[in-house]
C-alpha cells in the first residue's frame, strides 16, 4: 500500500491555495450542471413522454461541443487560462438564468409543449458551446498551478472533483426536486455558479510560454499530428470513444426510473449518481494503490466488464441490482479515465495541451452525447431494454477489436 503517496496527494490540496480554489471551482461547475441536466432531462420525459427527446438533449449539447473544439484548443493555448476559465463559468451562469426561466411554472402553463421543448435544446446547445472551451482550459490550466512533480497527484484531484460533482449533482437533482420543485433546484444551481465565479475570481492568472501564431488551419494540424503520431494516446482515446458511445445507457434512466423500477424522482436521482459512485470509489482506492503494471490489459478488461455491466442493468427489474450495476460500471470506467488524463497530462507539449484536450473532447467527451442519442434513437427504434443490451453489447465486442488490433496497448506503461 502506497501510503506515501496518499499523503502527498492530501498535502497537495492543503498546500496549494489556488489549486485548492480551482478544485472546489471545478466541483461546484460540475455538481451544478449535473443537477441542471438530471432536472431537465426528467422535465423534458415527463412532458413528452418520449425517449427520444432524451436523446435530443445530448445531441443539442454534442453539436456545438463537437464543432467548436476544432477552434477552441487553438484559441485556449494563445490566450491566458484563467481568464478563459473564468468567461466560461460566467457564460454558464447567463444560460442557467435562461434555465431557470425556462422551467418556471408561469412559463410551463402560459407556452406550447414544441416551444418549451426547443427553447431547452437551446440551451443545451448554449452549454455545449461553452463546454467546448471549457474542457481546454482546465486541462491547461491544472499544470500551471502545481509543480510538475505533483501532477499525478493533481490529476487525481481533478478527477475526483469531477467525479464528486458528477455523483452528488443527480442525488441533490433528485432529492431537491421532489422536495422544492424543478425552479428552486434550478435556482440553486444558478447561486452555486456565482460562488464559482468568485472563486476563479481569486486565481492569478498565469504567463505561458507564448503559442507561435501559425494560423489556424496549421495550429488544428499541430493537434491532430501529434494524436495520430502517438498511437498509444490514438488508442485510448479511440477504446473510450466507442465504449461511451455504446455505453450510453445512462441517458435512459427517467424511462427507467418511471417505467421500469418505478422508483420516482429520488430513486431516478440514486441511480444517475451510482456510476459517479463507483468510479470516486477507484478513486480513492488508486490514492493507495496506484495503477503500476499490466497497464493496458487492466484497461481492456475494465473496458469489458464496463460493457457487461452495461447489458444486465439492461435487464435488470430489481432497483438494487440496478443501481450495482451502474456502480460497477462506474468503478470499470473509473479506470480508463486515471490512463487516459494521465497519459495527456504527462506526455503532451506544455503549448499543445489546449489543442490536444480539444481532441481529447471530440472523441470522449462528446461521445457522451452521442451516446446518449445513440440510446435515445435505438430505443425509439428497439425499445429501452433491447437498446441498453445491445449496447453493452457492442461496447465488449469493440473490446475485442482494440484487443487485436492495437496490441501497443496491451504493454501500456504509465
Amino acid at each position: 500500500m502506497d501510503n506515501s503517496s496518499a499523503r502527498k496527494t492530501w498535502r497537495l490540496i492543503i498546500g496549494e491555495r489556488e489549486f485548492s480554489l480551482f478544485i472546489f471551482t471545478r466541483f461546484i461547475i460540475i455538481f451544478s450542471l449535473f443537477l441542471q441536466t438530471t432536472v431537465v432531462s426528467y422535465l423534458m420525459y415527463k412532458l413528452t413522454k418520449n425517449p427520444l427527446s432524451l436523446g435530443l438533449i445530448g445531441l443539442a449539447e454534442v453539436i456545438p461541443a463537437f464543432g467548436f473544439a476544432f477552434v477552441a484548443g487553438y484559441f485556449v493555448d494563445k490566450r491566458i487560462k484563467r481568464n478563459v476559465y473564468l468567461a466560461c463559468v460566467v457564460f454558464y451562469v447567463i444560460n442557467s438564468l435562461l434555465v431557470l426561466g425556462i422551467t418556471t411554472r408561469y412559463f410551463i402553463q402560459n407556452n406550447s409543449m414544441q416551444t418549451i421543448e426547443w427553447l431547452i435544446y437551446l440551451t443545451m446547445f448554449l452549454s455545449g458551446s461553452i463546454r467546448a472551451f471549457l474542457a481546454p482550459a482546465s486541462f491547461s490550466l491544472l499544470p500551471l498551478l502545481v509543480k510538475k512533480d505533483d501532477l499525478p497527484q493533481a490529476i487525481t484531484w481533478s478527477s475526483t472533483s469531477w467525479m464528486l460533482g458528477s455523483v452528488l449533482g443527480p442525488l441533490a437533482g433528485g432529492l431537491l426536486m421532489a422536495k422544492m420543485g424543478v425552479s428552486s433546484t434550478i435556482l440553486i444551481s444558478v447561486i452555486l455558479l456565482f460562488i464559482a465565479v468568485f472563486c476563479m475570481l481569486n486565481i492569478k492568472p498565469k504567463d505561458t510560454i507564448p503559442m507561435k501564431d501559425v494560423g489556424i488551419i496549421e495550429g488544428l494540424k499541430q493537434g491532430f499530428r501529434f494524436v495520430f503520431k502517438t498511437e498509444v494516446i490514438l488508442a485510448v482515446l479511440c477504446l473510450d470513444l466507442f465504449a461511451v458511445l455504446f455505453g450510453g445507457a445512462e441517458a435512459l434512466l427517467p424511462v427507467f426510473s418511471s417505467e421500469i423500477l418505478k422508483v420516482g424522482e429520488v430513486g431516478y436521482g440514486w441511480l444517475r449518481s451510482a456510476h459517479g459512485i463507483g468510479s470516486i470509489i477507484l478513486l480513492f482506492v488508486l490514492a493507495y494503490l496506484p495503477l503500476k503494471n499490466n497497464i493496458g490489459m487492466k484497461l481492456l478488461v475494465s473496458v469489458f466488464l464496463f460493457g457487461l455491466c452495461i447489458l444486465l442493468f439492461g435487464i435488470s427489474t430489481n432497483v438494487y441490482l440496478s443501481f450495482f450495476l451502474l456502480l460497477s460500471a462506474g468503478l470499470f470506467d473509473g479506470v480508463s479515465v486515471v490512463i487516459r488524463h494521465s497519459i495527456l497530462q504527462l506526455n503532451t507539449p506544455e503549448e499543445l495541451k489546449g489543442r490536444v484536450s480539444s481532441i481529447n473532447m471530440m472523441f470522449i467527451s462528446s461521445s457522451n452525447e452521442l451516446g446518449a442519442f445513440e440510446s435515445g434513437f435505438t430505443a425509439r427504434l428497439m425499445g429501452t431494454v433491447s437498446a441498453v443490451v445491445f449496447g453493452g453489447m457492442m461496447t465488449m465486442l469493440v473490446v475485442g477489436f482494440t484487443y487485436f488490433k492495437a496490441p501497443s496497448l496491451k504493454k501500456l506503461k504509465l
